[in-house]
């Protein structure tokens, strides 16, 4: 049972065990120990999103990492899809994001990247635990010229405009489309414009202003009110919205309608199959995933592939099955042939060069799923009791998939992110399902809600 990692990092109140400037002090150690793997110069990039306590953790993790005779890579305020390429395209041994990606400001979050820009294994992610806990690399100290240094990376927005823009046909740019942006005053709030300016789009800009405190704030992937209005009242083609640190983008089309997660995976399939670029003619999604999406794609010859909640591990079953195309229904989308991570600039690229190779609105581009009835309710919790330990919830779950009877899914798990456990129930009637909901989530506020 691992006690510092969840299932995208460290994740916490800013300054409450176990994101602390303490606590970040040790991972820097133990990282550059288990990154430091041959002679020579080691370099460790850092990145992160605007919250305020980055500057905290951001000055205690090149402390540790500096004190282990390993040199830091300063990007400043970047997406997380940023730091993966920086990793890569500058040959660091490792990469670090200082993000809780869509979480209220108040909380922070760190989460590492191998030199190949991948999301860390379970099993390394258990090996910077155990160095923490276990006191082996205390005797460590390199001293006098073997003491690390910090350099800032003036060009890190730069080199990741670039980058975001060469993933677009030679010779495509966005001119005649109008876009609303929500960069959720997060990560992206200077490059998005840039980017979308640069290729030509009409672009109309919100929440570009961030002070530290207002990221998320009732705007973002998770909050697309205004964005829906603005797409609207502008009269746009497109309204796309990110998250904290930018992995993921949420869509809504000309008539101001958020587009589901799934409908936009599906999408994506079904034309990298059309061109032959949908390798293994397989979609990597999530157990999250709504069923609706599987007889349009089984009808055009493409699998869906499921696996437990999470990025990292479609990200994982893509990489060890061959597949180049995955992503979740939050909004990750996973193009393996651009980049190692989920990148909402990236996808919400994508899919303006599909509206304009096809020449069509995202209404009539978009796969036409006839997706289930789907209700997903999160409670906050106030401890993570195994699911098997909460008195009643076993026999209000074996009755509900009785209800069910195979016409639908229920998933019952703790958040890898937050103290809270996300019920979700899909099936062919919706008052069921809504019944099915309210007595699980009733049963858990009872025995461990907050």
């Amino acid at each position: 049972m691992r006690k510092l990692f969840g299932t995208d990092g460290i994740r916490g109140v800013a300054n409450v065990d176990p994101i602390t400037s303490e606590m970040a002090l040790k991972l820097g150690r133990a990282a550059a120990h288990i990154f430091k793997h041959k002679s020579g110069q080691h370099r460790i990039i850092i990145g992160k999103d605007t919250r305020l306590s980055g500057y905290m953790l951001e000055s205690a993790l090149t402390a540790g990492i500096c004190s282990f005779g390993v040199d830091v890579l300063l990007s400043g305020p970047i997406p997380t899809p940023a730091i993966a390429f920086l990793t890569r395209s500058m040959r660091a041994d490792a990469g670090i994001i200082i993000s809780a990606s869509h979480n209220p400001f108040e909380d922070n979050g760190i989460k590492f990247f191998s030199k190949e820009g991948l999301k860390l294994p379970d099993e390394m992610e258990a090996q910077i635990e155990q160095l923490i806990t276990s006191g082996e690399i205390d005797h460590i100290r390199p001293t006098a010229h073997d003491i690390g240094k910090a350099h800032r990376v003036d060009d890190a927005e730069g080199r990741y405009i670039e980058f975001v823009k060469n993933s677009l046909s030679k010779g495509l740019d966005l001119q005649g489309f109008k876009v609303v942006i929500d960069c959720g005053n997060g990560a992206l709030y200077k490059i998005a414009p840039i980017v979308f300016q640069e290729l030509g789009a009409d672009v109309i800009v919100l929440n570009n202003k961030p002070d530290g405190t207002n990221i998320n704030r009732n705007c973002g992937a998770l909050y697309p009110a205004e964005l829906q209005k603005e797409v609207v009242a502008h009269c746009a083609d497109m309204g796309v919205a990110f998250d904290g640190d930018a992995d993921r983008a949420v869509f809504v089309d000309e008539n101001g309608k958020v587009v589901p997660g799934e409908t936009i995976l599906a999408t994506f399939a079904l034309a990298l199959k059309e061109e032959n670029r949908l390798a293994g003619n397989t979609l990597v999604t999530t157990e999250m995933s709504n069923k609706g999406i599987e007889k349009p794609l089984r009808d055009k010859g493409i699998s869906v592939m499921r696996v437990a909640v999470g990025d990292r591990y479609v990200l994982e079953r893509m990489l060890s099955g061959g597949y180049n195309f995955g992503g979740e229904s939050s909004g990750h989308t996973i193009f393996l042939d651009y980049n190692t991570t989920g990148d909402g600039l990236i996808t919400a690229l994508q899919l303006l060069s599909l509206m304009r190779k096809k020449g069509q609105p995202i209404t009539k581009l978009t796969c036409q799923t006839a997706l289930f009835p789907n209700i997903q309710v999160n409670v906050k919790v106030r401890e993570k009791m195994p699911l098997h330990e909460i008195p009643g919830l076993k026999q209000v779950m074996s009755k509900a998939e009785s209800r069910i009877n195979g016409n639908g899914r229920l998933l019952v798990r703790y958040s890898g992110t937050e103290n809270a456990l996300r019920v979700m129930v899909e099936g062919e009637d919706h008052a069921v399902i809504s019944e099915i909901a309210n007595d699980l989530t009733s049963v858990v506020k009872e025995q461990i809600g907050v």
